[in-house]
């Protein structure tokens, strides 16, 4: 199975096995339900450090986890006066990479701080510490991580909208492989986004199960057994959500791989609901400066930023994918 390069081999099997019955079943409160958590809940956010910089504040803070444990967190807060936009940004989980955490949008967010953009960036569960792995195949553990992540998006959510300074109609998400998945499903399940960036991820695992790769894992794990797990959790498939994102702009942005081909990213790009914008660039799965600056012109046109200057985007810089672990 190949898709490890896509997303990363501990999260490799939630956008793969989870291929659903198909979209007859609609986004309905039943679903959503399956993200619900309790809003009224004390965050118990906690600053472990700050940095100052020329343009802008770096804290290093924690806050508690609905579905239990911390969340590590940096918020990146400009200096001046709001209200200011908000992104928040989820990150890949490319497995032999230092930067498979909250660290991998840290300069871009402080590039963004000079337009006036508050950042927070989560480490996702997988990349806590104290995570325990479990490679079984279908295992309930994928999906508990899932959930996890995108109640914990809709939760720093809660953290910045409960900040004066940060306007609640200029609110955006940019997710990356993994995250672009739960930000799919996010899309779907809370409207109080105004954009979405998502970034080499899968969005549909209707349009996953037919590939030939996911065909043959089907056969090797056990049709009976693959599938029953499938029908359990159909309603995670995150094309369920995305086709429900509007409101909202979804930006989808890929590269040239293995695994998302043209004809699997077009067959996503079907699914999104509109208004929507897809571009195809000449890289690998980490992207590439180009892509970058196009996800800055979006966050700029969206949340109506100050724009940044060419010379200040140019050194925001790439971010290195290293060579696949186990290939």
């Amino acid at each position: 199975m190949k898709r490890l390069f896509v997303i990363s081999q501990l999260t490799l099997w939630v956008g793969n096995v989870l291929a659903g019955t198909g979209r007859t079943l609609a986004q309905d409160a039943e679903m959503l339900r399956h993200f619900d958590y309790d809003q009224k809940a004390p965050i118990e956010m906690k600053q472990i450090g700050a940095e100052e910089r020329e343009h802008a504040f770096i804290y290093d803070t924690t806050c508690a986890s609905p579905k239990g444990g911390v969340v590590p967190a940096y918020l990146i807060v400009p200096k001046g006066k709001g209200p200011f936009p908000a992104v928040i940004w989820g990150h890949w989980y490319w497995e032999n990479s230092p930067m498979r955490n909250r660290k991998e949008f840290l300069d871009e967010a402080i590039a963004l701080a000079q337009a006036g953009v508050v950042s927070l960036l989560p480490d996702g569960p997988i990349a806590r510490p104290g995570h325990v792995t479990n490679n079984e195949p279908l295992n309930e553990q994928q999906i508990t991580d899932m959930v996890q992540a995108v109640v914990d998006m809709r939760c720093g959510l809660d953290l910045l909208l409960a900040r004066e300074d940060v306007d609640p109609k200029r609110i955006a998400f940019v997710g990356h492989s993994y995250h672009a998945s739960a930000g799919a499903i996010l899309s779907g399940t809370d409207r109080r986004f105004k954009a979405f960036v998502l970034m080499a991820g899968s969005l549909s695992d209707e349009v996953d199960l037919q590939s030939k790769e996911e065909q043959e894992h089907r056969l090797k794990v056990g049709p009976e057994r693959y599938d029953a797990f499938v029908k359990k959790y159909a309603w995670i498939d995150p094309g369920k959500y995305v086709a429900h994102a509007g409101p909202a702009f979804v930006f989808l942005q890929y590269g040239k791989e293995k695994y998302f081909t043209p004809e699997r990213i077009r067959e996503y790009e079907k699914i999104v609901s509109e208004p929507k914008r897809l571009k195809i660039y000449d890289a690998p799965h980490v992207l590439n400066a180009v892509a970058r600056r196009d996800r800055i012109q979006f966050l700029t046109e969206q949340l109506k930023l100050r724009p940044l200057s060419d010379s200040l985007i140019a050194a925001i810089p790439d971010l290195y994918q290293p060579p696949e672990a186990n290939p």
